[in-house]
C-alpha cells in the first residue's frame, strides 16, 4: 500500500526502525487483531495497537462502563459512565487514529458465537477477567488455529504468555480446567492496583504486533509474571502437556460455556 505523507509523518518512528520499516508498517496496517474485553488489559493494548496503526481493531465487550472501572480502564473517561465500553473505546481510537477500521461485537463471547467472531482476525488478546471466558477462548483459539496473548491481574500481581496453536502449551496445558466459580476473590474482593493493566495488556499489545511483523521471540512456552508491590519480572518455563484434553489427547472438540469466576489469575 501507498502511504500518504500524514502517515509518512504519523508512523515515521515505526519506519525508521531497521526491523520494521515500510514493509513492516504495512504489515501492521493490513493486520487484524481482535482485543475480548474493553477493560484493564484491553485498554491500553486497544490504545498502542491503533496508535500503532492496525488495520482493523475488533473490540468484544458486553458490560457497560461503571465509576470503578475508571481506576485501570483508561480509554473510558468519567463522561463514559453508563455507555457500552465498545462505543466508548471505538470513540477513542477513532480520535487517536482515524486510520483504523474499529469492529464492535457488543456482545458477551460464548460457545455459540466466539468461533465465528475470531475467525475473522490474524491474532487474539484475551482481556477478560474470569477463568470460564479464559478457558473458552484458549479452547477456541486453538481449536481455530488463531494465536493469542493470555493476560491476567490480581491484586499487585499480573501474567502473560503466548499461545501458538500446534507449537506451544496452550492454558489448558497448564491449568486444566476451571475453578469453582467462588475459589477466587474478585477485583471487586480482593482490590487490583491500577497500574498492573497497563503493565501487562501493553505487553499483550507487544505480542500482536511482533506477530504481525515476524520479527523476535513470541512469549510462548514462557509464563511471565510481574509483581508489581517489589517490581520484579518472573519467567517460567512451560512445556506442552502430552495429556492435555485439548492439544494433547484432543479429547476437547467442541467448546462448552463454565461458570463464570471473576478476576482470573493462575
Amino acid at each position: 500500500m501507498d502511504f500518504n505523507d500524514t502517515q509518512l509523518e504519523r508512523y515515521s518512528r515505526h519506519i525508521i526502525l531497521k526491523d520494521v520499516g515500510i514493509e513492516g508498517q504495512e504489515k501492521i496496517s493490513k493486520a487484524k487483531i481482535l482485543v475480548i474485553g474493553a477493560g484493564g488489559l484491553g485498554s491500553p493494548a486497544l490504545l498502542y495497537l491503533a496508535a500503532a496503526g492496525v488495520g482493523r481493531l475488533g473490540i468484544a465487550d458486553g458490560d457497560t462502563l461503571d465509576m470503578s472501572n475508571l481506576q485501570r480502564q483508561v480509554i473510558h473517561f468519567t463522561p463514559d459512565v453508563g455507555k457500552p465500553k465498545v462505543l466508548s473505546a471505538k470513540e477513542k481510537i477513532n480520535q487517536l487514529n482515524p486510520d483504523v477500521e474499529v469492529v464492535c461485537h457488543q456482545e458477551m463471547l460464548n460457545a455459540a458465537n466466539i468461533k465465528a467472531i475470531i475467525s475473522e482476525y490474524d491474532f487474539v488478546i484475551d482481556g477478560t477477567d474470569n477463568f470460564a471466558s479464559k478457558f473458552l477462548i484458549n479452547d477456541a483459539c486453538v481449536l481455530s488455529n488463531i494465536p493469542y496473548s493470555h493476560g491476567g491481574i490480581l491484586r499487585f500481581d499480573g501474567q502473560t504468555f503466548t499461545v501458538a496453536p500446534g507449537e506451544s502449551a496452550c492454558y489448558r496445558c497448564i491449568f486444566l480446567e476451571p475453578p469453582p466459580a467462588d475459589a477466587v476473590p474478585t477485583c471487586s474482593q480482593a482490590g487490583v492496583i491500577g497500574v498492573i493493566a497497563g503493565i501487562l495488556g501493553t505487553l499483550q499489545a507487544n505480542e500482536a504486533i511482533k506477530y504481525v511483523l515476524g520479527k523476535g521471540d513470541l512469549l510462548t512456552d514462557r509464563l511471565l509474571t510481574f509483581d508489581a508491590m517489589n517490581t520484579k519480572f518472573r519467567e517460567v518455563k512451560l512445556k506442552k502437556n502430552q495429556n492435555c484434553r485439548l492439544c494433547g489427547t484432543g479429547e476437547i472438540t467442541e467448546l462448552h460455556d463454565s461458570e463464570q469466576a471473576v478476576c482470573a489469575i493462575g
